[in-house]
């Protein structure tokens, strides 16, 4: 399993896809944050706070990480050399999980130069340090387990087809409708009580709660079930390929 998630790791670098992504990524939130103009603009803003990365975050995340993912299984199925790693002393979840961390590793390396941004908010404040440290921290946690969410649903959409575009799309468009399409749903007046149960089907609402600096138990539990089952899922049309 070890030599799988470092094959994975190393193809990202040496096909740039993972200097590609680190740099969108910055390059997006710095220029929101810091130059352009606009409430996303920190100096702008006039209070000590990351409020906006961790807003505009989840949507740049949205398109990148499909893009980690899409190939992980698609281009393995169009070459054929999916079928000669399923022959390998490595069980389906074994193979999964080591796509997966390798995805999640590229996201952590993402997310690591962000914090010279919290670096600078701290030394900016008035006075120096004035910042919400605790809500700061679980928002960068609740942003992890967003983007281990997006990660698993890319992956189970990469084992769905053999052509990337179609993998990258149909990633794109589940991890929309699971982070803010219950959301959407649950403001619906007529569903009631009903539709604060709908919203809680939805990653956003969980990502919001651990944005306030409180870890929930039910929010972390949520982020693993919604793991295990695209897993589970993944797992599936793997062994209807075996």
């Amino acid at each position: 399993m070890y030599y799988l998630f470092k094959k994975e790791i190393n193809g990202f670098f040496s096909s740039f896809t993972g200097y590609v992504v680190i740099i969108t990524f910055l390059t997006i939130t710095g220029l929101f944050l810091w130059v352009f103009e606009g409430p996303m603009n920190i100096t702008e803003g006039g209070y000590a706070t990351l409020d906006s990365l961790f807003i505009m975050a989840p949507w740049v995340f949205l398109m990148l990480i499909p893009a980690i993912t899409m190939r992980m299984f698609s281009e393995e199925k169009k070459t054929g050399t999916l079928d000669l790693l399923l022959t390998r002393p490595l069980s389906l979840t074994q193979i999964i999980l080591a796509k997966y961390l390798a995805a999640l590793v590229l996201v952590i390396l993402a997310l690591l130069p962000t914090l010279i941004y919290f670096l600078s908010v701290v030394l900016l404040g008035n006075p120096v340090g004035n910042i919400d440290t605790g809500g700061t921290w679980g928002s960068y946690i609740g942003l992890f387990f967003l983007a281990a969410g997006y990660a698993i649903i890319g992956l189970y959409c990469s084992s769905l087809s053999e052509n990337v575009i179609v993998s990258f799309l149909l990633a794109a468009a589940i991890c929309l409708f699971v982070c803010f399409g219950f959301d959407k749903i649950s403001s619906m007046g007529f569903l009631g009580h009903i539709g604060e149960i709908i919203q809680k089907l939805g990653i956003y609402e969980h990502y919001k709660s651990l944005s306030r600096g409180v870890i929930d138990s039910r929010d972390i539990v949520y982020f693993i079930a919604l793991v295990a089952v695209f897993l589970i899922l993944t797992r599936y049309n793997l062994e209807k390929r075996k």
